[in-house]
């Protein structure tokens, strides 16, 4: 069945058999390995979700389909729908029908809490997002339905409650406090906890008293299971036997032990009584568990229980002794430090989960983590006596790896470790570690143990071990001189060819990290002079390394590549030829199934440095990119690849702001599509796109308006659509001020009108702060551009004395508000123009405002910014974008330059004031002297003195 061809014409999509059977089909390709088939299912999907009775549909689907698969994708397609349209945006259309949000909100939770575990959890997370917005004031009886159903006895039930109450009330961890928010808790505790409480009662009765029912033996699986639910979201924390996979008895201990951690960090005075005993019982815990994978979970709750506890001044009595801390570092921090054999699988067949846990920080529920917390907690305290202990581990670890290196070489994984365990103190992604235990000397370490294994000849020998040499550089890359780190340079580029992905990923990663190092006066810490040496072989390592096995979309690579571009500049020129040729093609593999984000952002950055730094050089080198680029980008907006079209937009700007003449036939081609109505409900495409409309006005718009009539239509139809919505309509003034600063007079002059009339509805049905500072920058603008009489006309042909109702309501209360140089600025000279340049200022009803007007201009000079917002204001961010919708990502080095449409005609506003003021009263003789000493405070006029001084004029 074609989509032409499809039932789903009308904007109500009946229930019936037909369309379920035609949503079947096209889920069923959804799921289709081959892009062809899967991109224009998915696009169908999208373009019939915002019909009526569509969830409706999906839900009859997952609840009814015979097809376990289609039930699950339904599933998953209902939650990302909710996730994607549920949420109301203020000035856009509501997505989702109203008889549609009733319906799902009636029938979803007894759906979620009678399917398949699998559809059950897409169900819950879907109930937690609808509940983010809705709940409680437009969903009051959700807590109390599924309160009812603990009453069920099933614990299939509970346990969908437990999971949905959770995800429900996870979010209270990270709000701001406010009062709405007490209220909220309020709420959830009395209609909640009690019912809670029991349940937890009565399932921890018949547990710790052996008092189970036959039915309850029969169910002990899903009975631990629920118990372990009830820690879990006491805590408001989401933390079958085998050697891999944690158990649920495993699973209630950790959580147990992560409970308690809460209890003796938040509660001090309540827990001290039990505290010893859990120390005792967690303790016996750790130095009984075995090494196995499944204990991994619950040995690291019980270090980071036991590192919770040490790091308080009341508790550490409890370790002070040196007995204590010996056993403490003997028998759980080394032995849950060393490198097992299920790490070292990882390292070699998951590469991307080990680097993720490891470079990442999500190694949070690790044994090795645990167990630096403990180190770092202990020396809180005791920081002399376990350096002392641990210096004699680290040589004892090191002495054995010296003995027998390629059968030991793991002791010294765990005396690299234990060290940087030990040093490191405070910590930042952007410098690693800022502060160090003197008593450790990092250097002596690091000319003894770590250089010896980054110079060894043969990067592929000992990968674990050159990757601990490796991040030992990146952590300690802050505390090492500046000439250790060029000698680990060139030994880093080398290891970018090691066949482990590890290793060459930590290598990449390490370089991209010292070339943001600042060194004094803020330029690079490591200059291009100092990389010229290395030049060739980094970018050619860095290129290659793409090409080894696991790492063709490796985003530590490319973030490599962006940041060497970065810091080499120009020395990059002479490899950009073939360099652009591979990020192209690496660009079109990609573009087919967009799938690491990260990956292709810097990629899109390493594209933009090329062309800025090529350019820079050379303007007119700009077309050899564009031959590069522009069939790629071609098929990128073809094939409408969501992920890539706001990024295509930035380059083609950065591209198009480069040339120097005529705005190219290739560009214009393009130019109707623009406006196309389809692109611009993206919310990911409306800044790019507003940059990119810029770029054409301020490059070609002479040729836009005399190439066809109709642009300059869909020009403001662009301009009409942004300034209604609140989250966009500063960037409908961006493209409103291009329109003034660079399109012909006589093009544009039959739609002045309607531009001011459509911001003045604006104005009327919704004033905001944002909107006030933009309409302000826009009519003094206008007033730079036109004079400041056509500005006056121009009100007042719309409303008599509208003029002055503006200065008096907006322009004089309002001015000090605007924020930013170039806006001030511009605020600055077209006030100045409507004070000197407006006849009706001086010789009307009009005139009673000169003075006012003057003294807002002074203080938009002189005092600071009035960036106070109304209470009852609310902004939508501009990224503040729901579920799914491609948003927007700022490309840094594509950044436009702030354009100033003044520009060198005033350099200083002030001094454009005193000269205007005294041109104005030459015209005039004795006006002007005498509006000010009768109506400008002392004040405003000493600045004025000062302003007329400067310039050299007087007053007459």
């Amino acid at each position: 069945m074609t989509v032409s061809s499809c039932i789903f014409s009308n904007s109500t999509m009946e229930l019936n058999d037909g369309n379920l059977q035609t949503l079947t089909e096209f889920m069923r390709k959804t799921l289709d390995p081959d892009p062809s088939v899967r991109r224009p299912a998915e696009k169908f999907l999208e373009s019939v979700e915002g019909n009526q009775n569509y969830p409706i549909l999906l839900l009859t689907l997952l609840e009814k389909s015979q097809d376990n698969v289609i039930r699950v994708c339904a599933a998953v397609t209902f939650k990302n729908y909710i996730k994607r349209n549920w949420r109301i945006i203020e000035d856009e259309p509501n997505k989702i029908s109203d008889p549609d949000r009733t319906t799902i909100k009636a029938n979803i939770v007894n759906l979620m809490l009678s399917s398949p575990e699998q559809i059950q959890k897409q169900l819950s997370d879907a109930i937690s997002i609808i509940g983010r917005e809705d709940f409680p004031l437009k969903w009051p009886d959700l807590l109390t339905e599924m309160v009812t159903r603990f009453q069920s006895g099933d614990f299939h039930i509970i346990n969908g409650v437990l999971r949905t109450a959770h995800s429900l009330f996870k979010r209270y961890r990270h709000e701001f406090k406010s009062n709405e928010l007490w209220l909220e808790i309020k709420l959830v505790l009395d209609t909640f906890a009690n019912p809670l409480t029991e349940l937890f009662k009565v399932s921890g009765g018949y547990i710790v008293n052996h008092d189970l029912p036959e039915f309850f033996e029969d169910n002990m699986e899903t009975w631990m299971s629920n118990f372990h639910n009830l820690l879990t979201l006491d805590n408001k924390l989401l933390q079958t036997d085998d050697e891999e996979e944690a158990g649920l008895l495993e699973l209630l201990k950790s959580q147990i032990c992560d409970n308690a951690a809460l209890y003796a960090q938040k509660y001090d005075e309540e827990f001290q009584p039990y505290l010893p005993r859990f120390v005792t019982a967690i303790w016996n815990l750790l130095v009984s568990t075995g090494q196995e994978v499944k204990y991994d979970l619950l040995v690291s709750n019980a270090i980071q229980f036991l590192a919770s506890v040490c790091e308080r001044p009341h508790y550490k009595h409890l370790f002070e002794d040196q007995n204590t801390l010996t056993s403490i570092c003997e028998k759980v921090i080394v032995p849950n430090m060393e490198f097992r054999s299920a790490d070292e699988e990882a390292f070699e067949d998951n590469s991307e989960e080990y680097i993720r846990r490891d470079l990442e920080g999500s190694d949070i529920d690790t044994r090795r983590r645990a167990a630096c917390d403990l180190v770092r907690g202990l020396c809180k305290f005791f920081e002399g006596p376990v350096t002392a202990i641990f210096s004699g581990y680290v040589n004892s670890m090191l002495g054995e790896y010296a003995k027998n290196p390629r059968m030991n070489w793991k002791h010294k994984d765990a005396a690299i470790y234990l060290v940087t365990s030990l040093a490191s103190k405070a910590q930042t992604a952007k410098h690693g570690i800022t502060q160090a235990n003197e008593l450790v000397n990092l250097t002596e370490f690091f000319v003894n143990h770590i250089l010896t294994d980054l110079k060894s000849p043969n990067v592929n020998e000992f990968p674990v071990l050159k990757s601990d040499a490796i991040k030992y550089v990146m952590i300690f890359r802050s505390q090492l001189p500046k000439e250790q780190l060029l000698q680990a340079v060139p030994l880093l580029v080398a290891h970018l060819q090691a066949e482990s992905t590890v290793e060459h990923t930590y290598a990449a990663h390490a370089l991209e990290r010292l070339f943001t190092m600042r060194g004094p006066n803020n330029s690079t810490l490591i200059t291009p002079v100092e990389m010229a040496p290395f030049t060739e072989q980094l970018l050619n390592n860095l290129f290659k390394a793409l090409a080894l096995p696991g790492s063709s979309e490796n985003e530590y690579i490319m973030k490599a590549i962006m940041r060497s571009f970065s810091l080499l500049q120009e020395a990059i020129v002479p490899y950009i030829p073939t360099l652009i040729g591979q990020l192209t093609h690496k660009l079109l593999l990609v573009s087919k199934n967009p799938s690491k984000p990260h990956f292709n952002h810097y990629l899109f950055e390493s594209l933009c440095l090329s062309i800025r730094i090529t350019c820079k050089a050379n303007p007119a080198t700009v077309g050899s990119f564009e031959e590069a680029l522009f069939p790629v980008f071609t098929e990128i907006l073809q094939n409408d690849v969501q992920e890539f079209v706001p990024y295509v937009f930035q380059v083609m700007s950065l591209l198009l702001e480069i040339h120097t003449s005529s705005i190219p036939n290739s560009y214009m081609a393009l130019f109707p599509h623009l406006l196309q109505p389809v692109l611009w409900e993206r919310t990911g495409n409306i800044p790019p796109l507003v940059r990119l409309l810029q770029a054409y006005l301020e490059k070609g718009a002479a040729t836009i308006a005399s190439s066809a009539a109709d642009k300059i239509p869909g020009l403001l139809g662009v301009f009409q659509k942004l300034i209604a919505s609140k989250a966009n309509d500063h960037q409908g003034f961006y493209l409103m001020n291009s329109i003034i600063e660079h399109m012909p007079t006589e093009s544009i002059v039959q739609y002045r009108k309607q531009i001011f009339i459509l911001l003045f509805q604006r104005l009327q049905s919704s004033k905001t702060t944002k909107f006030i500072k933009s309409f302000m920058v826009f009519i003094n603008l206008y007033g730079v551009k036109y004079g400041a009489i056509a500005l006056q006309e121009i009100f007042d042909s719309i409303q008599p004395k509208m003029f002055g109702m503006v200065l008096e309501k907006i322009v004089i209360p309002e001015v000090q508000k605007v924020s930013g140089p170039v806006e001030k600025k511009i605020c600055a000279v077209g006030i100045t123009k409507i004070l000197t340049e407006c006849p009706a200022m001086m010789d009307t009803e009009y005139t009673k405002l000169w003075t006012p007007l003057l003294q807002a201009l002074i203080g938009l000079f002189e005092l600071p910014e009035d960036d106070s917002i109304p209470d009852d204001e609310h902004f939508i961010d501009i990224e503040d974008t729901p579920g799914y919708q491609t948003a927007f990502s700022q490309l840094a080095f594509a950044g436009k330059k702030e354009h100033d449409p003044i520009g060198e005609a005033v350099n200083n506003p002030k001094l454009l004031l005193a000269q205007s003021l005294h041109k104005l009263s030459t015209a005039c003789p004795g006006r002007v002297p005498s509006m000010l000493s009768t109506s400008l405070n002392a004040e405003a006029l000493q600045y004025l003195q000062g302003y007329l001084q400067a310039a050299s004029v007087q007053l007459v």
